[in-house]
């Protein structure tokens, strides 16, 4: 079981950092706790286990399986510990504090692209309850129980081969239609194709997955900005990202992408750091109208 122990030169918060890798509270690929972070993916050399612990200034991590060396050689990177603590422009008072209040926080860089890219598909055009309940589905139906102690209970995601083979209809149970499980099976049956995405820079990555048919701006940008590190991705097309930029921004109860990009232009570079200070803020814009009802698509 290998190990390694890092000295913290500068703040750092490990679950602020990893909490956009969950896909809700219940991923059995990712688990949080104060101070705890455990993952499970497949790395270069198999998949792995990481087990992180962080007290005071000392990060803590083991980890099990073929690709555990890989994994916490990895580890720097995915928690963004190599790029050092954000340095937002202060152009808004607002964001100013909040990059203050939470300078531990990092961007990853996972570089596990399909790890991203899955998930993101999908969270398209579907509510979070609908997609968070078709990725536990899909992992526990589809996954493998991951390296280490029992006791995490923690799956790998599927491996791509698996969800490459599986016929769409196999992907209904979990409420997925045919649009998106097409989707998914053709991005797993080109994996190595997809992976090589975090070998490029960043203008050649996002070309790349979007000249995919299915795969626009959305979908790009969670990808970028979870396993390529990109400071700069917006999630343009997101249901609700748009109004939490202009009511924190400016007031502005409602918006459009067009007037989110406008208030964010200040930040160009850093525009995904200052949607995730925002997101890490707990404003909200007011909620107005029915809301979106989750579909059973299954039952149709």
């Amino acid at each position: 079981m290998p190990s390694r122990t890092d000295a913290l030169d500068e703040p750092f918060d490990l679950v602020a950092t990893l909490r956009p890798l969950a896909r809700g509270t219940g991923d059995p690929t990712l688990r949080l706790a104060p101070g705890r972070a455990w993952r499970t993916y497949r790395t270069t050399a198999g998949p792995a286990t990481v087990a992180i612990a962080q007290e005071g200034d000392r990060l803590s991590a083991e980890a099990w399986g073929p690709g555990a060396d890989v994994a916490l050689d990895e580890l720097p990177r995915v928690l963004g510990l190599d790029t050092g603590p954000w340095d937002v422009a202060d152009h808004h008072r607002l964001v100013s504090d909040l990059a203050r209040r939470h300078r531990g926080v990092r961007l990853t860089r996972t570089e596990a692209v399909l790890d991203s890219l899955v998930p993101a598909i999908l969270e398209q055009k579907v509510t979070g309850q609908e997609a968070r309940r078709a990725w536990r589905g899909l992992v526990a139906r589809y996954g493998e129980p991951a390296p280490g102690p029992a006791t995490f209970r923690l799956r790998l995601p599927p491996a791509p081969e698996r969800l490459a083979a599986l016929p769409y209809y196999a992907f209904h149970p979990h409420g997925v239609e045919r649009r998106r499980a097409d989707l998914i099976r053709l991005v797993a049956a080109r994996a190595a194709w997809f992976e090589t995405i975090a070998t490029l820079p960043l203008p050649d990555a996002y070309v790349r997955l979007t000249a995919v048919p299915g795969i626009g701006p959305w979908t790009a940008a969670e990808v970028a900005v979870r396993a390529l590190g990109d400071p700069d991705a917006v999630s343009v097309g997101d249901f609700h990202l748009k109004n939490l930029v202009a009511y924190a921004l400016a007031g502005e109860q409602r918006a459009d992408d067009t007037r989110m990009l406008e208030l964010l232009e200040p930040w160009r570079g850093e525009r995904a750091k200052v949607v995730r200070l925002l997101e890490l803020s707990g404003i909200a814009a007011p909620k107005y109208g029915p809301r979106l009802v989750p579909r059973r698509i299954e039952a149709m």
